[in-house]
C-alpha cells in the first residue's frame, strides 16, 4: 500500500478528526501569496503572447513555436488558480474567487460555475468503483473489460491510447466538449457555459485581428494542446498508479481514497512551478480547502503525509503501461495481465470442480 500508517476503515470519524486537525491551518488563504502567485503566472503569461506577437511580425516563426509550447506549459499553471478558484480556495473572499476563476476560466477555455460543479463530484466520488463517469478517466475492471463487446473493448482501448489521451482528448475537452452544458447542469452552471463561449468569441475576435486569423489559430490550437496534454498527464498519473486506492461503495472511505488513491507526484522545482504544486495531490485529496501555495507545507507539517510513497518523473512513464483495475489483487494492470487473470481463474475453476 501507499500509505503504510493508514489505519483500518473502521476508525473512520477518529482518523476525520485527526487530519482536520493536522490541515486546518493551511486552509486559511494568503491575500499576499494569492496576489503574487496570480501577478507572477499572468503576467509571465501575457509576455509571451506579446514575444509571440513580436516573433509573427518579424516572420520568426521558430521562435514562435517553442514560445507557444512554453505558453502552454505556463497555462497549466492559470488552470491551477481557476481550480483553486473553484474550490473557493485561492482567495479568502468568494467573490474574488468567482471573478478570478471567470477570468482564467477565459485563458483555459473552462466555464467556471459548471466546471467546478463537475468537479465537485470527482472529490466526492475518487476511488469509488460504484461512481465512476464524472470527472475522471475511464477505468474499466479486468471483468467488467472481459465481459464487454468486441465493440466496447476497441473503444476502451482507443481510448487509452497515448495519441487520443494526451493530445486529442485534451483538444476535444477544452475546444469542443465545455461549450456544451451537461443536461443535469442548473440554470448558473448552464449560464457560465454560455457566458463563457461568448467571451471567448469576443477574445478570439480580438486576437486574429491582432495575429491573422492563421497565425492566431495555429498558436492557440498549440497553446491548448500542450496545456492540455500536459494537465491531462498530470492527472493521470496522480490517479492511475499501480497501487492505487479503488473500492466499492459499501468499503470506501474518504481518508484512504485521498491518501492512496491521490498520488504524491515528486516533480523537479521548476516543474512543480509550472504545475502550480499541484503534484502534491494526496493533500489536495484531503482538503480541497488548501491553496495550492500551502500544499508543500502541509506535506511537510506531519509524518502521516510524508509516509505516502512518491512517484518520481522517470518512474511516472510507466504509470502509462497501466490500462485495468484488477478488483481481486488490487492493483492497476496492463492488457498482458489479461492472459495471467484468465490462466488463473481456469485453475481456480479447475480446483473447485
Amino acid at each position: 500500500m501507499m500509505l503504510n500508517s493508514a489505519k483500518p476503515a473502521g476508525e473512520a470519524p477518529a482518523r476525520v478528526e485527526e487530519w482536520r486537525k493536522l490541515v486546518v491551518h493551511f486552509e486559511k488563504p494568503s491575500l499576499g501569496r494569492a496576489v503574487w502567485q496570480l501577478t507572477n503566472t499572468l503576467m509571465g503569461y501575457a509576455l509571451l503572447w506579446v514575444l509571440m506577437y513580436l516573433s509573427v511580425q518579424y516572420g520568426t516563426w521558430w521562435v514562435t513555436f517553442p514560445l507557444a509550447v512554453l505558453a502552454g506549459a505556463l497555462l497549466v499553471r492559470v488552470f491551477i488558480i481557476f481550480h483553486d478558484c473553484g474550490h473557493g480556495s485561492f482567495f479568502e473572499s468568494p467573490r474574488a474567487n468567482a471573478i478570478t476563476g471567470f477570468l482564467t476560466g477565459v485563458l483555459t477555455f473552462t466555464p467556471f460555475h459548471h466546471w467546478r460543479w463537475e468537479h465537485a463530484i470527482h472529490h466526492a466520488s475518487s476511488g469509488n468503483l460504484d461512481k465512476r463517469g464524472t470527472g475522471d478517466i475511464w477505468t474499466m475492471t479486468v471483468e467488467e473489460y472481459l465481459q464487454s463487446s468486441k465493440a466496447r473493448r476497441f473503444s476502451y482501448r482507443l481510448s487509452r491510447n497515448p495519441l487520443i489521451l494526451f493530445l486529442v482528448a485534451p483538444l476535444y475537452l477544452f475546444l469542443v466538449h465545455q461549450r456544451f452544458a451537461k443536461g443535469a447542469a442548473n440554470p448558473r452552471e448552464r449560464r457560465s457555459v454560455y457566458w463563457m463561449n461568448l467571451a471567448l468569441l469576443a477574445v478570439a475576435a480580438g486576437l486574429t485581428a491582432v495575429f491573422g486569423w492563421k497565425a492566431y489559430l495555429l498558436i492557440q490550437v498549440t497553446v491548448i494542446a500542450v496545456a492540455g496534454g500536459l494537465g491531462v498527464w498530470m492527472f493521470y498519473v496522480q490517479h492511475q498508479f499501480e497501487d492505487v486506492y479503488w473500492e466499492r461503495g459499501e468499503n470506501w472511505d474518504y481518508f484512504s481514497a485521498a491518501l492512496e488513491g491521490s498520488s504524491f507526484y515528486k516533480l523537479p522545482k521548476v516543474l512543480q512551478w509550472f504545475s502550480g504544486n499541484i503534484g502534491f495531490h494526496h493533500i489536495h485529496h484531503l482538503s480541497a480547502r488548501i491553496p495550492n501555495y500551502n500544499l508543500e507545507r502541509c506535506h511537510r507539517s506531519h509524518p502521516l503525509f510524508q509516509s505516502v510513497k512518491p512517484i518520481t518523473l522517470p518512474g511516472s512513464f510507466k504509470c502509462a503501461a497501466y490500462r485495468l483495475w484488477d478488483e481481486k489483487n488490487k492493483q492497476l494492470v496492463g492488457y498482458r495481465y489479461l492472459k495471467t487473470y484468465l490462466k488463473q481463474s481456469r485453475l481456480a475453476g479447475n480446483s473447485r470442480s
